[in-house]
């Protein structure tokens, strides 16, 4: 019984970022992942080659178009018409990256504004005991979604020193 990983969803241009996240670990499970983040040309067949080597040849030179076709079609059309003339997956993923990710200044401007949320959240009087948590994990899922490192460490410190006494 072989594995089939199911279909990411469709990009339509809102939640890149977990749309990325789903989107890689597709690929990576199709043996694909390389190709989209490296633009590596499988090396020539030697001179007389097998059958078993002509054969792994043939299927790494046609790892980049199963990747292109991944992409363009896990985009909707109108996201689709902005990578149609990329060549590479690679092109292609990175088109998509720059344009709903921003910019490196603006991701690590995202980021800085997360932290700073991150560094001011406190429990409310109303939170439950676990409403808070929750809250500090959205915004440290916000943080690593851009792609950023959190430690475990760090979340753990911001929940016991902002506890209230009474849960102490």
């Amino acid at each position: 019984m072989s594995f089939t990983p199911p279909l990411p969803p469709v990009f339509i241009g809102e939640n890149y970022h977990i749309w990325v996240v789903k989107m890689k670990t597709y690929l990576q499970a199709h043996d694909l992942g390389n190709v989209i983040e490296n633009d590596i040309k499988p090396p020539p067949l030697r001179a007389n080659p097998t059958i078993a080597q002509m054969m792994r040849h043939s299927e790494e030179c046609s790892k980049k178009n199963k990747a292109m076709s991944c992409l363009q079609n896990r985009v909707s059309d109108v996201i689709f018409t902005r990578i149609m003339a990329c060549d590479l997956p690679k092109q292609a993923w990175e088109k998509l990256k720059e344009e709903f990710m921003g910019s490196d200044k603006t991701r690590q401007q995202q980021v800085i504004n997360i932290r700073r949320d991150f560094e001011n959240l406190k429990m409310k009087e109303f939170d439950t005991i676990k409403q808070y948590p929750d809250r500090i994990m959205a915004t440290v899922n916000s943080i690593r979604l851009i792609g950023e490192d959190f430690s475990k460490g760090r979340v753990v410190e911001k929940v016991i020193t902002t506890l209230p006494e009474k849960f102490e």
